[in-house]
C-alpha cells in the first residue's frame, strides 16, 4: 500500500516540475510532459480507496501541500503552483467522490466513471489557471483538449496494466 501512495505522490510532483515542458501531440495540439505522468495519479489514487475516504483525503491534500512547497523550492512560476494546487486538489476531490458513489462498482467500472469526470476538470482548470494571458486562446484549447486525450488514455493503460501484471479486486 505505501507504494501506491508513495507512487501517486511522486507522480503528481513529477508532472508538476514538467508542466512547462511542451511536446507536440498533433500539429495543432501540443501536450506537457506532465500530462504523460498525471495520468497515473488518478488511477493510483483510486488504488488507495480501501484505506477510507478520510484517509484519501488526507492524503490528496498532504501531496498538494508537498507539491506546492517544493514548487517554491524549485523556482516554479506562481501561476503553475497556484493551477496546480487548485487543479489537484478539485479534481481530485470530484474523483474521489464519484468513485466513492460507485463503490459497489467493479473497480474498472469505478476508475473510468470517476476519471471521465475528473481528468476533463483537471485539464482545463490547470491550464486556464497556469497559462491565461500566457497564451492564446487557441493554444490553450489544444492543450485542454490533448491533455484530456493523453490523461485518460494514459489511464486507462496503465489501470489495465495494473489489474493484469500487479492486482486483483
Amino acid at each position: 500500500m505505501k507504494f501506491h501512495i508513495l507512487l501517486y505522490v511522486v507522480s503528481i510532483i513529477a508532472a508538476n516540475y514538467t508542466a512547462t515542458w511542451f511536446l507536440p501531440f498533433t500539429n495543432l495540439i501540443p501536450i506537457s510532459v506532465g500530462t504523460l505522468i498525471f495520468g497515473i495519479t488518478f488511477t493510483q489514487r483510486d488504488k488507495i480507496h480501501f484505506l477510507g475516504r478520510k484517509r484519501v483525503y488526507t492524503i490528496i491534500f498532504a501531496t498538494a501541500l508537498l507539491n506546492s512547497i517544493l514548487s517554491v523550492f524549485w523556482e516554479i512560476p506562481n501561476r503553475i503552483l497556484l493551477a496546480s494546487f487548485l487543479s489537484i486538489t478539485i479534481s481530485e476531490i470530484t474523483d474521489t467522490e464519484v468513485y466513492q458513489a460507485y463503490i459497489k462498482k467493479h473497480w474498472f467500472v469505478r476508475i473510468l466513471r470517476s476519471n471521465i469526470v475528473s481528468i476533463p476538470i483537471d485539464s482545463a482548470l490547470f491550464n486556464l489557471i497556469a497559462f491565461y494571458a500566457i497564451y492564446s486562446s487557441t493554444f490553450i484549447v489544444g492543450l485542454i483538449l490533448g491533455e484530456i486525450i493523453v490523461k485518460s488514455s494514459v489511464s486507462i493503460i496503465y489501470a489495465v496494466l495494473l489489474k493484469k501484471y500487479f492486482l486483483s479486486s
